[in-house]
């Protein structure tokens, strides 16, 4: 990891090609990915399930950088509902942002967003649990 930007840490994000961003010191983690042919559905538009995993991430490590500066502390997806709002195509340029609003001691909630630059194409919102350190073994 170089300056906040983590590059193939999983199966998933190496099979995807997004880029995780958790450096900016402002709280905030952003997912970003370029669109190929890869990320379509059948009417040429981003598929949802990609939508999905992007905000998933972004919001996933949102809540990480709650208790960890790396954004690596892992945090599971209690739940998470996305809407959409408008599509996204090859060669677009993806950025999911998230932003705590809430939480106690077990639970983080989470916000976010995903642009295509000005246009707004989806929005999250999510509850994440830290997973113990002591399950991690």
């Amino acid at each position: 990891m170089a300056d906040g930007i983590i590059e193939g840490e999983t199966g998933t994000q190496r099979l995807l090609g997004y880029v995780l961003d958790v450096g900016r010191g402002d709280g905030r983690a952003r997912c970003r990915l370029t669109l190929t042919e890869d990320h379509l559905n059948r009417h040429r538009a981003l598929h949802g399930g990609i939508a999905a995993a992007c905000l998933d991430n972004a919001l996933g490590a949102t809540a990480s950088l709650t208790v960890d500066d790396s954004g690596t502390a892992p945090f599971l997806t209690v739940s998470m509902t996305l809407n959409f709002h408008a599509p996204a195509h090859a060669g677009d340029a993806l950025e999911a942002t998230g932003r705590v609003t809430g939480g106690g001691r077990s639970l983080v909630f989470v916000e976010g967003e995903l642009r295509a630059g000005p246009r707004l194409i989806a929005t999250a919102t999510g509850v994440f649990k830290r997973v113990p350190p002591e399950r991690l073994a």
